[in-house]
């Protein structure tokens, strides 16, 4: 009985543990896949002599500057459209009021409507609202940027003491096992660095169809536009195709009001074809699995570790798919027209197509053969 409640108590406190560090181990699962991303740049600058504590370090660096470039030049982007598009309200709201005044034969005027905004009850409760949870938007800003700190100080140590970590995991191993290991980890580095290869061949499609589509519109920033639609779409799961779409909406929206509407319909339009068409096949040829076993790894990724399972659900799934295919036993498959979904013949004989083939061919010929 001691030992029964001992096991029930470790499994209990095992239990707690677990859950309360759920978002660490989340974390840790990300920086370990980040690191793999990086390893072939980092392995390829330790082979040309340099440390690999440097090589992973400039690495960061590199990615660090051109985060920090894009999200500058779009910010100051975002910042002037906005300022546009306030000091465009009086007119857009002038636009809007006439032809309702058109339409429906009223006589409203704007300075009715400004009056009726300011003082209705539901701006006052959303002022209120926001001024309440303003303490909780900073709260979470401040755990997300703590996140993204634990993510990359994590991710830099998984890269730059890769060898020190798999010469650490090996050492508790049989030489066996150790092969296996090291197989594994290789083919893990192969794989999620396919899959980033196929993100960011959509991202370029996705940021080149949608670059198309706002210069004819006219609508300002069309580049930089494309590259967020690109990035923001490919590399944020579940959230970012509407993210991205958000944004040119936003920008069309002070070009003419009509433009956004078209850009709305072309996102929508444009997300399902890459979902059903582009991007099964891109990754089935970058991360060699089936686009059926990749729809499904993505949902049951979202299923079990929500955004972050997405993202990591494919090539997870391609690394345990190559390392078990290496030691599955394959024989060679039988000549059988079934096989090739073609119908094969039953006990009585020839099939039923066959014999209506021939038949057909007696007739040809002028005469009527026995099937």
């Amino acid at each position: 009985m001691v030992l029964a409640l001992a096991l029930i108590a470790a499994f209990q406190l095992g239990s707690w543990a677990f859950h309360q560090l759920t978002g660490l181990l989340i974390n840790i699962l990300i920086a370990f896949f980040l690191a793999l991303a990086i390893e072939p740049a980092v392995s390829r600058m330790a082979t040309r002599g340099m440390r690999r504590g440097l090589a992973t370090f400039l690495v960061f660096l590199g990615l660090t500057v051109f985060a920090a470039g894009f999200v500058t030049l779009l910010g100051s982007m975002l910042a002037g459209q906005i300022v546009k598009m306030i000091e465009g309200f009086p007119g857009y709201l002038d636009s809007l009021i006439h032809w309702i005044n058109q339409t429906f034969h009223t006589e409203l005027r704007r300075v009715d409507v400004q009056e009726g905004l300011l003082h209705s009850d539901w701006l006052r409760k959303y002022v209120q609202n926001s001024a309440a949870g303003v303490l909780d938007v900073s709260a979470q800003v401040l755990g997300g940027l703590f996140q993204l700190l634990t993510v990359a100080l994590f991710s830099f140590y998984f890269a730059a003491d890769g060898p020190r970590l798999r010469r650490a995991l090996c050492s508790v191993l049989p030489p066996a096992r150790q092969a296996e290991v090291l197989r594994a980890w290789e083919i893990a580095v192969d794989k999620t660095g396919g899959y980033l290869y196929s993100r960011g061949l959509m991202a370029l499609i996705s940021g080149i169809a949608h670059y198309i589509l706002l210069e004819a519109l006219g609508v300002p920033y069309a580049p930089v536009l494309g590259v967020w639609v690109g990035l923001v779409s490919q590399f944020i799961p579940t959230i970012g195709t509407y993210l991205a779409g958000a944004l040119p909406m936003l920008i069309a929206f002070t070009v003419n009001p009509w433009y956004a509407l078209w850009v709305l319909v072309f996102v929508v339009i444009y997300q399902q074809f890459e979902n059903y068409m582009l991007q099964p096949k891109l990754t089935a040829k970058t991360v060699d699995i089936h686009p059926a076993v990749a729809f499904g790894s993505v949902v049951a990724g979202t299923a079990l570790l929500g955004a972050v399972g997405a993202l990591i659900a494919i090539p997870a799934v391609a690394t345990l798919q190559a390392f078990l295919g290496a030691y599955v036993k394959r024989y060679a498959v039988t000549d059988d027209p079934r096989v090739h979904g073609r119908g094969g013949s039953g006990p009585g004989g020839p099939g039923m197509l066959t014999r209506v083939r021939r038949l057909w061919a007696g007739r040809r010929s002028g005469g009527v053969r026995r099937p």
